[in-house]
């Protein structure tokens, strides 16, 4: 129960186009599973961008922890990239927004998967995160509730800060709805069995916290459930320093926005 790689492209690229860049992007892919898959030249964003009027500049795998993005952005700037991405870890990333602004490279856009996912690591960039877009798997304005609880997902995050002081983080609504799908599964399955509780799992038709949950739907995996996807900007915040604002939801129309996409430069 998760979205894919193809909502991800979806919602980047639908961002991209509300803005005026010249389409040129440059592509931040590790030598790991994900930075593979990302960069694939057939599933991944090269075919993809490809087929919508976007120009990739893909300087090849690099590997996790790199200290020197020199080559990477030596590249961008040759090709006069305005729009950075890829799936990076928050040290990375990190490190290559610092050494592009040593540089002198400012791409008008910078939409990372993974290394934005946590304020922690938005807070730990400085300045470097005001502005910086990611994908949104949950937020406090999904419109859905608690199977369990009642409880909505403002209501959640709301709890959660609360009790840690911490920031809500998107994670916490998967968390909470795989509890969801548990009791649900568990109260309809027809014993205590492991092939009965399997059998229940499978034919579940429920909307949790993070949205509707159903497996062996119309989908190519019947073992798939795909659950809502968006994008978001890491903006100054009013109770926190940065804070994630939904900017863009024609992927998902259901989830609603509650700010504009913009430039960082």
């Amino acid at each position: 129960m998760f979205w894919g790689l193809e909502d991800v492209i979806a919602n980047f690229t639908n961002g991209w186009k509300s803005l005026q860049t010249n389409h040129k992007v440059g592509g931040l892919f590790p030598n790991d599973g994900d930075g593979n898959a990302w960069g694939d030249k057939d599933l991944g964003f090269p075919k993809a961008l490809s087929a919508q009027g976007f120009s990739l500049t893909d300087p090849g795998r690099y590997q996790n922890m790199n200290q020197d993005f020199s080559a990477q952005i030596a590249a961008f700037k040759r090709d006069r990239v305005e729009i950075v991405t890829g799936v990076m870890i928050p040290p990375d990333a990190k490190t290559f927004l610092t050494q592009a602004r040593q540089q002198g490279f400012k791409p008008r856009v910078v939409t990372l998967g993974k290394a934005l996912l946590f304020p922690a690591a938005i807070d730990a960039l400085g300045d470097l995160g005001d502005g910086l877009t990611t994908e949104v798997w949950w937020s406090p304005w999904h419109p859905f509730k608690s199977t369990i609880t009642g409880v909505d997902a403002k209501g959640l995050c709301a709890a959660y800060e609360d009790q840690t002081r911490k920031q809500w983080t998107q994670p916490l609504g998967f968390s909470h709805a795989l509890f969801e799908v548990a009791v649900d599964a568990l109260r309809r399955a027809k014993s205590a069995e492991r092939a009965a509780i399997r059998d229940a799992i499978a034919a579940t038709n429920m909307t949790t916290i993070v949205g509707p949950v159903k497996w062996g739907g119309a989908g190519p995996f019947k073992n798939v459930s795909k659950t809502p996807l968006v994008l978001g900007q890491w903006v100054k915040g009013k109770k926190y320093k940065y804070e994630l604002a939904i900017v863009d939801s024609a992927a998902s129309p259901a989830i609603p926005t509650n700010g504009q996409l913009r430039l960082i430069a």
